[in-house]
């Protein structure tokens, strides 16, 4: 259908619920299946398979508290399940936050990218790298690995923090400067990171190189106990925001009309945007377009309402960043991919169909 045919406009509460009424719960039902398939194989394949009925019974006598011994045991407990539990946080605060952000601007080609939260947390962790490791290691040594991520989440939250006292005037917020100052401040970043890039030896550049395409080989328990505080909070507070989104849908004037608290709304999902995609970045580096990607299929299979379009995103950004992971240590095992390749080479075909797609004047 083209847009000079019938024009795009929002659709209201009472289409919102005709859409797909009898697949939503299909949909969730398949997206936990799909979560556990990918878990399963996540925790069985690599460098060292382990048949699924063996991680089964490791997870029972772990759960049980029984003590177990064995190589597989330690390879399940230690390294693939750390891995895997901090590849369902990533996803699903990336893919969460991509609905936001979707959400906020009426835009499936919006990304959380475009606010600046990544390009501030990789430019801290890039200068923590590059800096850190000039001007520290001469005083305290070698540098713990542990201030990494927490210089990337604190580089991510102050730019937030910054584009938003950029973008509010009177106690309204525009989001075309937020994303007008984002894009510039991301531009900015990346003519810093090439810079830091250059004058980088060859370890730090390794370095850099890794962490912007994006891993999760440093998972560990400490680490995923210091990322859930941040994340998951977000992910159980963001299907709240739900009513807000779907009446910005109509525009702000009329969502305002309609009793909901538009100002509050953007500044809660600003808010949970930085969190969640700072902890992300400073736990597992750049990871891209899982945040445009993800939102949109679900849009496209079961309808714009946000009340279903959040935790479906939270749920399959979960399963395809574990299913990214997978794929990238076991495709050229023992070596390992970064996650970023990967889901560059989905994303970039994807988002350039969805541009295509716009262009020819199809409603999307």
């Amino acid at each position: 259908m083209s847009v000079a045919a019938a024009p795009s406009r929002p659709l209201g509460r009472t289409r919102l619920r005709e859409l797909f009424p009898g697949r939503r719960p299909l949909l969730f039902a398949g997206l936990a299946a799909m979560l556990v398939m990918v878990g399963i194989a996540a925790l069985g394949l690599g460098a060292t398979r382990i048949p699924a009925a063996r991680v089964a019974a490791i997870l029972v006598e772990a759960a049980a508290g029984q003590p177990t011994q064995g190589g597989d045991v330690l390879i399940v407990l230690q390294v693939r399940l750390p891995r895997l539990l901090l590849g369902l946080l990533v996803g699903a605060a990336l893919a969460s936050s991509g609905a936001l952000m979707q959400g906020l601007f009426r835009n499936p080609l919006a990304d959380p990218g475009l606010v600046g939260v990544s390009a501030g947390a990789a430019l801290a962790a890039a200068a923590t790298i590059v800096l850190g490791d000039a001007l520290l290691t001469p005083l305290l040594g070698a540098l713990p690995f542990g201030l990494l991520p927490v210089g990337a989440f604190a580089g991510g939250l102050l730019t937030t923090l910054a584009l938003y006292r950029i973008a509010t005037r009177g106690g309204r917020t525009s989001m075309a400067t937020m994303l007008l100052a984002g894009v510039a401040f991301g531009a900015l970043s990346g003519a810093v990171m090439g810079l830091f890039s250059y004058v980088s030896d060859d370890r730090q550049l390794r370095d850099l190189t890794f962490w912007s395409l994006g891993s999760l080989s440093g998972a560990t328990w400490t680490k995923i106990a210091a990322a859930a505080p941040f994340i998951l909070p977000g992910l159980v507070l963001t299907p709240f925001l739900a009513r807000g989104l779907n009446g910005l849908t109509l525009g702000e004037a009329e969502a305002y009309h309609l009793g909901v608290p538009v100002q509050r709304v953007k500044a809660l999902a600003i808010l949970l945007v930085a969190v969640a995609v700072g902890a992300s970045v400073a736990c597992a580096g750049m990871i891209g377009f899982v945040g445009i990607v993800v939102p949109h299929v679900l849009r496209l299979l079961a309808g714009p309402d946000h009340r279903m379009l959040l935790p479906a995103s939270a749920m399959l950004g979960a399963a395809l960043v574990v299913a990214a992971d997978t794929v990238a240590r076991t495709i050229a095992a023992p070596a390992e991919l970064p996650i970023g390749i990967l889901t560059a080479a989905i994303g970039a075909p994807f988002f350039l169909w969805l541009l295509l797609r716009r262009q020819g004047g199809l409603v999307l």
